[in-house]
C-alpha cells in the first residue's frame, strides 16, 4: 500500500494548493493580474516543454513531470479565463426571461474562446506525447476538460451549492447562468460515470504488470478523478466544502459582501 501512497498524496496536496493558489490570484487586485497572467504564461511554457521530456520517459519522475505539467497547462487555461483575458464574444450577464437553448447560447457567448483554448491545449499535448509511451499529460489533461465541462453542466442545469464566493467580482455577471435546484438528471449520470472511471484507473494502477511510470501514472489519475466526483457532490451535499479554501478567497462583510485585497 505505501507505493500507492505516495501518488495518492501527492494528487490530493497539488488538486488542493493549486486550486487555491488559482483562486487567490483570480481574486487579487486586478492591476495584479497582468503580472500573475505573465508568470503563468512562462510556466505554461515550461509545462508544454515538461510534457514533450516525460513522453519518452517511463520512470516514476516521468509519470510525476507528465501529471504536474498537465495540471500548469490547465491552470492557465483557468486564470486566463477567470482573470478575463480569455473569455468569449459576449461576456455579460444573461438577459432577463432568458431560458432554455437561448441561456444556453447566451451562457457559452460569455466562454467560447475559453473552450477553443482548452481544445488547442489539449490538441498541443496531444502532438507532443504522440507516439511515446508516457502520455499521461494527455490523460490528465482530458481528465481534467471532462469533468470541469461536467461540473459547469450541472451548475447551468441546477445544484444545491452554487459557490458563487468563488467567482471574482468582475465575474459576477456569471451568476445569472447558475441555477440552485435540488437536482437536475445530468448529476446522477456524472457522479455515475465519475466514480466508475475512479475504479477502473485504480483497477489499471494495481494491474500485476504495470511498469513504474504506469503505477504513478494511473495511481494520481484516480486519485484526481475521485477528487472531481467529490467535487461534484460538493455541489449537492449541505457540506462546507469552501471551507477548505477559505483561505484563498476575500474576506467578507457582515453584510456578505467581499471585501477587497486592493489597499492601494
Amino acid at each position: 500500500m505505501a507505493t500507492y501512497a505516495a501518488p495518492v498524496l501527492y494528487a490530493v496536496l497539488v488538486w488542493w494548493f493549486s486550486t487555491g493558489l488559482i483562486l487567490l490570484l483570480d481574486h487579487a487586485p486586478r492591476r495584479t493580474h497582468p503580472w500573475s497572467m505573465a508568470g503563468a504564461t512562462l510556466l505554461l511554457a515550461a509545462a508544454l516543454v515538461a510534457i514533450h521530456v516525460s513522453a519518452g520517459d517511463t520512470t516514476a519522475t516521468g509519470a510525476y513531470t507528465a501529471f504536474t505539467a498537465a495540471l500548469v497547462v490547465w491552470g492557465w487555461q483557468e486564470m486566463s479565463y477567470y482573470m478575463g483575458f480569455l473569455s468569449g464574444p459576449k461576456p455579460a450577464a444573461c438577459a432577463p426571461g432568458l431560458r432554455g437553448l437561448d441561456r444556453f447560447l447566451a451562457a457559452l457567448a460569455t466562454s467560447l474562446w475559453h473552450e477553443f483554448a482548452i481544445v488547442i491545449g489539449g490538441l498541443a499535448i496531444l502532438a507532443l506525447v504522440w507516439g511515446s509511451p508516457n502520455t499521461f499529460a494527455l490523460w490528465t489533461y482530458g481528465t481534467l476538460v471532462v469533468m470541469n465541462l461536467s461540473a459547469r453542466l450541472n451548475l447551468f442545469l441546477g445544484v444545491r451549492n452554487l459557490y458563487a464566493e468563488f467567482l471574482p467580482d468582475h465575474l459576477g455577471y456569471l451568476a445569472c447562468y447558475l441555477t440552485k435546484k435540488p437536482m437536475n438528471m445530468l448529476f446522477p449520470v456524472s457522479v455515475s460515470l465519475g466514480t466508475i472511471a475512479a475504479a477502473l484507473l485504480g483497477r489499471a494502477a494495481s494491474g500485476s504488470d504495470v511498469l513504474a511510470h504506469e503505477l504513478i501514472g494511473f495511481t494520481a489519475l484516480a486519485t484526481l478523478m475521485a477528487l472531481a466526483t467529490l467535487e461534484h457532490w460538493f455541489l449537492m451535499l449541505p457540506l462546507p466544502s469552501a471551507e477548505l479554501w477559505r483561505w484563498s478567497l476575500p474576506a467578507r462583510t457582515p453584510d456578505g459582501a467581499a471585501r477587497s485585497r486592493d489597499n492601494g
